[in-house]
């Protein structure tokens, strides 16, 4: 745990006991936002640059979208949290030489789109947004957060053939019990976090930690899924990658990786090539 993070750990528990209700909604704010924005890399750049980009709307936020083709065959690819569309820049490179269209967007708080918070529903909303243009996606590729959004999606409004989930969480209570384990809350502000989050940040759902749980919902998700992870992950453990395994069965192909860990499996040539060689079955022989 670097300082920034011990320094914010002892201040909200400390705070605790002199007002668990003031200490409670610091860490509630905490929780709801990313913090950081990621900045295009040097190697990104020329694909990002090249993209034909539209504005969405979510919540009053503006949200820019990107598009890398003439909208044939899209593709759809989701990041994660303190991430942006142009870490897909290696994927839509190949995406592109098979005639495929990559189609993204930065969410909210994150890359060049507006606002400071972000949830799993606006990342709903905004693909819903993009099922509207694009029709049915031919595959989905989404990264860590990115593939909990796209389970959820899946189940309504989202039309795909074929999902690749990278280094993904499955289960919504992974983020509030890492985000407590990290900021070292104590029993008072964990539970006053849970509150929160049903009751101020998903109102309408009836119990989100099952809604929003990707192993919770099988029935209603009948694609092939191929799930990449490593086992050296420190940010989504693998047991996370495993508990999809062991909800979807045959439906669902795991590939574990090692010395890899949460960023660089985005980019590795090997992934790339299991990525591609599920999306699109025919380019297998074409490639390398």
């Amino acid at each position: 745990m670097d300082l920034s993070v011990r320094l914010t750990s002892a201040a909200l528990n400390a705070g605790s006991v002199l007002s668990t209700k003031l200490a409670g909604k610091v860490s509630f704010y905490l929780f709801c936002r990313p913090l950081a924005r990621s900045k295009v890399r040097g190697t990104e750049r020329e694909v990002h640059e090249r993209a034909v980009t539209e504005t969405l709307t979510v919540n009053g936020k503006q949200v820019v979208a990107y598009r890398w083709g003439d909208g044939s065959r899209p593709v759809l690819l989701l990041h994660g949290w303190r991430s942006r569309a142009s870490r897909y820049a290696p994927l839509v490179q190949r995406l592109q030489e098979l005639g495929c269209t990559a189609v993204s967007f930065d969410a909210p708080a994150h890359g060049d789109s507006q606002g400071d918070t972000v949830t799993i529903l606006e990342y709903r909303e905004l693909i819903a947004q993009l099922q509207e243009k694009y029709g049915t996606f031919e595959s989905v590729v989404a990264h860590s957060f990115g593939v909990l959004c796209s389970f959820l999606a899946l189940r309504e409004p989202l039309r795909a053939g074929r999902l690749v989930a990278i280094a993904g969480m499955s289960d919504f209570q992974f983020l509030r019990d890492e985000f407590a384990d990290q900021t070292k809350l104590n029993a008072r502000l964990r539970a006053d976090l849970q509150r929160r989050i049903e009751t101020e940040l998903f109102p309408h759902q009836a119990d989100p930690w099952v809604d929003f749980d990707a192993k919770q919902h099988t029935g209603q998700i009948d694609l092939p899924i191929l799930v990449i992870h490593d086992e050296d992950d420190d940010t989504v453990p693998v047991a996370q990658a495993h508990r999809l395994k062991a909800a979807y069965g045959d439906q669902l192909e795991l590939v574990v990786t090692k010395g890899l860990g949460h960023r660089k499996i985005m980019t590795d040539p090997a992934v790339l090539d299991s990525a591609i060689g599920f999306l699109v079955p025919e380019s297998v022989g074409e490639v390398g």
